[in-house]
């Protein structure tokens, strides 16, 4: 008999169970909702990312449908050669308007966004300079894009200016923390940072994909929280979140968002959004405008459960 030579994954696992790190999935047995069936369980769910309740909203689903119904359940290609539909380009539209950018466009993914738009626009001759907490998504990306990867302590925009007036003149740099950290939920220096971008000529970059639904005028995210618009180069929000569906985004300019048509791999490499899924992410949009009250009663929810703690 051949030996297994995935054998060793084994003693890892073995390795994991010993020092507590092993997981188990858990399995919904009901919708995404405040009150679900986990593992066979009535629970109170205060673990998932799905804030303002879409993933059950009727618009969303009414739309899923009617799209569904018209365009199939895939596109059967990538966006490059024959899956763009105009549902997609409808959606890109409506995010950018959404964003206050010239442009946007749309990932498979949260993940795909950042690791997929920090490895295009960046060289081996680059720096990034990031938070200490940003997503595993941007430090990915920072990776693969060859560049030297510079780490500033967690919000210390101070920390962030000094490591940069070290860099190089010539050289391209690229600032980049999370809105709000998935972690800690604590929210960006963004403002600090927007400064020292500006002042040594950094392309500054935000993952608003935890603020995305949840701050700013109708959940337009930190970027608008903060009155930035114009000075945040390249924005990445998600559809995966408080949006209710799956997805990512980025928004910037014009050229930007055509660059990443060409080298933004995630995009090129990976068939597009069904019809659905892109139908509801358009109705989300919708309810983001429509049902302002969601928003309201989230900090509200928030407001009271500290309260409680």
């Amino acid at each position: 008999m051949r030996k297994d030579p995935l054998s060793f994954l084994g003693d890892e696992l073995d390795a994991l169970k010993a020092q507590g790190l092993y997981r188990r999935l858990r399995v919904l047995d009901s919708e995404q909702a405040a009150r679900a069936r986990v593992d066979g369980r009535e629970v109170v769910n205060l673990s998932s990312n799905n804030y303002l309740g879409l993933t059950t909203h009727p618009k969303l689903k009414e739309r899923a449908l009617a799209a569904l119904q018209e365009l199939g359940v895939g596109t059967g290609s990538v966006r490059t050669i024959a899956g763009t539909m105009t549902i997609h380009m409808e959606l890109e539209r409506r995010l950018a308007e959404f964003k206050k950018t010239e442009a946007a466009v749309v990932f498979q993914s949260g993940f795909a966004a950042n690791a997929g738009t920090v490895a295009a626009i960046l060289t081996k001759d680059d720096f990034v300079v990031s938070d200490e907490l940003n997503h595993a998504s941007i430090i990915d990306g920072a990776r693969l894009s060859r560049a030297s990867i510079k780490v500033f302590p967690h919000r210390d925009v101070n920390a962030a200016r000094n490591i940069i007036r070290d860099l190089p003149k010539t050289a391209r740099k690229l600032l980049i923390t999370d809105g709000v950290f998935s972690m800690d939920g604590d929210v960006g220096a963004l403002p600090g940072l927007c400064e020292v971008a500006e002042e040594h000529g950094c392309i500054m970059m935000v993952d608003d994909a935890h603020a995305s639904g949840v701050f700013g005028q109708n959940g337009r995210g930190t970027v608008d929280h903060f009155g930035l618009h114009g000075r945040v180069d390249v924005q990445v929000g998600t559809l995966s979140k408080a949006i209710g569906a799956l997805g990512g985004y980025v928004a910037g300019t014009k050229n930007l968002i055509e660059f990443l048509y060409h080298r933004g791999r995630p995009f090129l490499f990976s068939t597009s959004h069904p019809p659905s899924v892109t139908a509801t992410c358009l109705a989300a949009l919708d309810v983001l405008i429509d049902e302002p009250q969601r928003i309201e009663q989230l900090w509200a929810n928030t407001r009271f459960f500290k309260e409680g703690l």
